[in-house]
């Protein structure tokens, strides 16, 4: 049988593709993602076995040799396995990491695409990532390393490129970041968002400039926009605050 990494999206059940649908409601077993909201794992069979494998920020949480481990073990079961993770899986999802272990075991397997918060949640608070009056394109970070230390980003480049920037999972290093790019040269006052959960119900939005980014508590699941599109609140009147 194949095992199936599917994006779970944003957090909306509604934002899950058709195939992604598709899927988690003929598999025999769903291993899925703290995050993944209870509705969407009610259209798996109620005969289906679920298997919660989340991380948490500071508690407990499932390593990922371990998550690793238990595909292969059941990609060999004879079953229909569905990998539900958060937004898309080779967006920061580690998807890649675990197609890579499937095909060293000689396990079939399909990547089933999902919608990222990178770009789900600025649209939610109504941000689009890209406009021609403010930045004809954007970069997508992740926040799990420090960035006073942080090697792998050439900050410098990022804060001179006029692109749209996009941190996910950087609720707890938001004053970091923005420290960060303003020593890069990133003008104090270029306007910030942090827009908690969002697609969600319970969407929260913060709006300012980066000088300020991380001056109040930002609560995790968050996802940070700078840049001047993040100064554009384009919501209908039906979408979350």
């Amino acid at each position: 049988m194949t095992v199936h990494l599917v994006g779970a999206g944003p957090g909306d059940p509604g934002l899950l593709t058709l195939r992604g649908g598709e899927l988690l409601r003929e598999a025999d077993v769903v291993v899925h993602d703290r995050l993944v909201r209870p509705e969407m794992l009610a259209l798996a069979r109620s005969d289906a076995e679920l298997i919660d494998v989340g991380k948490s920020p500071g508690g407990p949480s499932t390593t990922q040799d371990d998550i690793n481990a238990l595909l292969v073990e059941l990609g060999r079961s004879g079953r229909s396995i569905v990998r539900l993770k958060g937004g898309d899986p080779y967006v920061f999802g580690r998807g890649g990491e675990e197609a890579e272990v499937l095909r060293r075991a000689g396990i079939a397997y399909e990547v089933v695409p999902g919608i990222t918060s990178a770009v789900a949640a600025p649209a939610a608070a109504g941000i689009p990532v890209t406009h021609r009056d403010h930045a004809s394109g954007f970069a997508v970070i992740t926040a799990h390393q420090d960035p006073a230390t942080d090697r792998s980003l050439d900050w410098e480049a990022l804060a001179r490129s006029r692109l749209t920037l996009v941190v996910l999972m950087g609720a707890s290093r938001a004053a970091a970041i923005a420290e960060r790019l303003v020593d890069a040269g990133l003008a104090p006052d270029t306007p910030a968002a942090a827009v908690h959960r969002g697609t969600q119900p319970d969407q929260q939005v913060w709006r300012g400039r980066l000088a300020d980014l991380g001056s109040e508590p930002i609560r995790p699941p968050a996802t940070l926009v700078i840049g001047s599109v993040a100064d554009e609140d384009l919501r209908d009147l039906t979408q979350p605050g």
